[in-house]
């Protein structure tokens, strides 16, 4: 009797669960199938968690767009939408007016803010390509090798229509030009987390008009986002999955039957056909950099160069449970307008990490407990910090937000307002976990769409060698247009499952 093809996929995450359900689904029994974890749990860069009683996402939060996304067609299909066991981090709080508040005290109204938040909005629509404007000829004339580049130049042009405006008045040292550029820079730290570039001179202009959204509104999983991942995994027999399970060394093209071995951390070994490998490309890059290499023998050069020059940043989650001597309903969202951290201005116990973060925000209307998300270094700084430390730095800025502003701003006196305390605070620390290495991927300066196709390509690359498709590749870091989401690990799943379903033959894919 002929031996079973033998698939391991690495890493149980939303790519590698993905393709393990499609292929367990699809092949009438055909594989030897398992899929082999490094970590104690499944799901990846999702992690559904709670924190004081509230379910949160420690990871992936959001279905960015209802209409098509795959990730949305399952949450309806299972139901888990709207949850009922327990308040979870829907964000309902983001859909009422943020009070946007700048150092020392000054609540901004809409005058002030509107006109950059427009700026910004327009400048971003045109790089995605949704918007032909007069911001056009401006990248024509400047060229830009980066999104960072490219708003900067936009807020200059901004500045030199607007030369007639009056100054300020009513907002202590703040100046007009200085709080604008302050506002904006609010702006670009959103951006910088959603986009995973700790700085947007780093983020590749030409490629940001690829990437695609789904229509609809952005919303998040009453059940948890891990109610996808365990529906995912409920079809597989119960020994597919094997977890704490270490990946050393991955051998490839050795002349066997079963070409490829895989090698784990505790001495032991798997020999496969194929192996879909699933792992970040935070992982990746420390596989092909390293002096003993993840894959024996080394990659490819145009799979290395590649993984090397497409970006991965970190991105990470403060929670906070926060008690004020106020209702929790009158702690407002916050919008937050920060001095440079090299300002003279700046309030001097506000650390910088702080600086770079934009929005303090309850997980749900009326929450104890309060969000604020953190890019790059700031992302690495936060995963250093103990929570004493944490704690102290934000019931310092958050207070010194708060209270009411007078003359002298640079008082560290908060006597005129009332104090915000933090009692307690949970974070994510992807970019120290071993297995993931930091959050997900983006297009850097230097690199292009092209490389995430590379990313995809299987290995060897002939496609008459005597066994093909022994190394294939998922991920979000492997799709062109819809990377650093996990519909786009989704559909890379799916992708490498069709692979070699069509490989060997199977009807219906």
């Amino acid at each position: 009797m002929a031996k079973k093809p033998r698939i391991v996929i690495i890493g149980a995450g939303m790519a590698g669960l993905t393709a393990a359900n499609k292929l367990y689904t699809s092949s009438n029994d055909l594989f030897e199938l398992f899929v082999v974890e490094g970590g104690t749990r499944i799901g990846g860069r999702i992690n559904t968690s709670e924190f004081y009683g509230d379910r949160v996402e420690m990871g992936a939060t959001w279905i960015h767009g209802i209409k098509g996304s795959p990730v949305h067609q399952i949450a309806q299909q299972i139901n888990a939408l709207q949850g009922s066991d327990k308040p979870w981090e829907c964000m309902d709080g983001l859909l009422d007016e943020p009070k946007t508040i700048a150092e020392g005290g000054f609540e901004l109204n809409g005058s002030m803010i509107e006109p950059i938040s427009t700026l910004f909005k327009n400048l971003m629509d045109f790089a995605q390509g949704n918007e032909a404007s007069k911001w056009c000829s401006m990248s024509r004339r400047l060229g830009n090798k980066s999104i960072g580049s490219f708003l900067r130049k936009g807020l200059d042009v901004y500045w030199d229509s607007c030369k007639d405006h009056e100054e300020l008045k009513g907002y202590g040292k703040w100046s007009r030009e200085l709080l604008e550029e302050a506002i904006f820079a609010m702006y670009e730290n959103t951006q910088r987390a959603y986009t995973s570039a700790g700085d947007l001179f780093s983020l590749d202009y030409e490629a940001e008009s690829e990437y695609r959204m789904f229509p609809g509104e952005e919303i998040t999983i009453g059940n948890g986002y891990s109610s996808i991942i365990e529906y995912l995994a409920s079809v597989l027999p119960r020994d597919v999955i094997q977890l704490d399970r270490k990946v050393a060394k991955i051998e490839w093209d050795r002349c066997d039957s079963r070409p490829v071995k895989i090698h784990f951390l505790d001495g032991s070994f798997v020999l496969a056909d194929h192996v879909i490998v699933t792992v970040s490309l935070g992982v990746l890059k420390a596989g092909i950099c390293n002096d003993t290499g993840l894959f024996s023998p080394p990659l490819p050069s145009f799979k290395t160069d590649a993984i090397s020059r497409l970006g991965y940043g970190v991105v990470n989650k403060l929670f906070l449970r926060l008690n004020g001597n106020r209702k929790p309903e009158e702690l407002p969202s916050l919008q937050m307008v920060f001095h440079r951290s090299d300002s003279e201005l700046r309030h001097k116990k506000i650390p910088w990490w702080m600086r770079r973060t934009a929005t303090l925000s309850p997980i749900y209307n009326n929450a104890s407990v309060f969000l604020s998300w953190f890019a790059g270094k700031e992302a690495l700084e936060l995963e250093r910090l103990s929570n004493e430390e944490i704690i102290k730095a934000v019931t310092t800025t958050v207070s010194s937000l708060l209270w009411e502003p007078h003359n002298e701003i640079m008082s560290d006196s908060n006597s005129n307002g009332f104090e915000v305390s933090c009692v307690d605070v949970l974070k994510s620390k992807w970019g120290s976990d071993p297995l993931f290495l930091g959050s997900y991927s983006y297009v850097a300066v230097g690199s292009c769409g092209a490389d995430f196709d590379t990313m995809a390509e299987p290995l060897p690359t002939d496609v008459y060698h005597h066994h093909p498709l022994q190394i294939l590749f998922a991920g979000e870091a492997t799709h062109r247009t819809h990377y650093s989401t996990t519909h786009g690990a989704y559909f890379s799943g799916i992708r490498e499952a069709n692979r070699l379903l069509q490989h060997y033959h199977c009807v219906g894919v």
